[in-house]
């Protein structure tokens, strides 16, 4: 397939569940012009919009889709991965301790330290500035006289989902936008 009008690379798709959700919103579910096609091919999903930019071969010619849904309900009853990013976003990328939103100074922070038998699960890591994360050391909360905002738990998939709403991309093509509800002011 070759280009019609300009590249396709910058044609991602919004892909929503077959409820008509984005399958997440941070990061937003987001698939590659090849992955959307073959998908329409493998009929996976529907097309629920198109960008101008169009893809052809010598004998066929297609608008690349925008917006796609699932035809199969993926389910977020899974539990999510415990990772550096999604204690992050569980903690709205701030210092639970400060309070602080700078996300280039994140650390995080063992709440009941290592050296005291702690352990690096859901339930005792907080996202914490590196100021904070120094200051509160070795101790615990009660010795350092430093409590987290939030008590650390691990988060559904929802949670995080409704949390990265919060967070909206930087590119949103227009037809993405009847599909994506961000935590912001709504015009008059």
């Amino acid at each position: 397939m070759t280009l019609a009008l300009r590249s396709p690379d910058s044609c991602p798709a919004l892909v929503l569940n077959a409820d008509f959700r984005p399958l997440s919103y941070f990061p937003l579910s987001l698939w590659s012009w090849q992955d959307t096609l073959k998908a329409v091919f493998l009929d996976r999903v529907d097309v629920v919009a198109q960008y101008d930019t169009k893809v052809h071969s010598a004998n066929f010619e297609m608008r690349l889709p925008s917006v796609v849904s699932l035809k199969s309900y993926v389910s977020h009853s899974r539990a999510p991965a415990f990772t550096r990013f999604n204690v992050f976003l569980r903690d709205s990328f701030s210092c639970q301790y400060c309070g602080s939103s700078q996300r280039d100074n994140l650390t995080f922070d063992h709440v009941k330290p290592r050296s005291q038998g702690g352990r690096t699960t859901w339930e005792n890591i907080v996202a914490a500035c590196s100021g904070c994360n120094i200051k509160k050391g070795g101790r615990t909360p009660r010795e350092a006289k430093m409590f987290p905002a939030r008590e650390p738990q691990r988060p559904t998939m929802f949670e995080l989902n409704e949390r990265g709403r919060a967070f909206p991309p930087h590119y949103l093509h227009e037809s993405w936008q009847d599909f994506l509800y961000w935590d912001c002011e709504l015009e008059p």
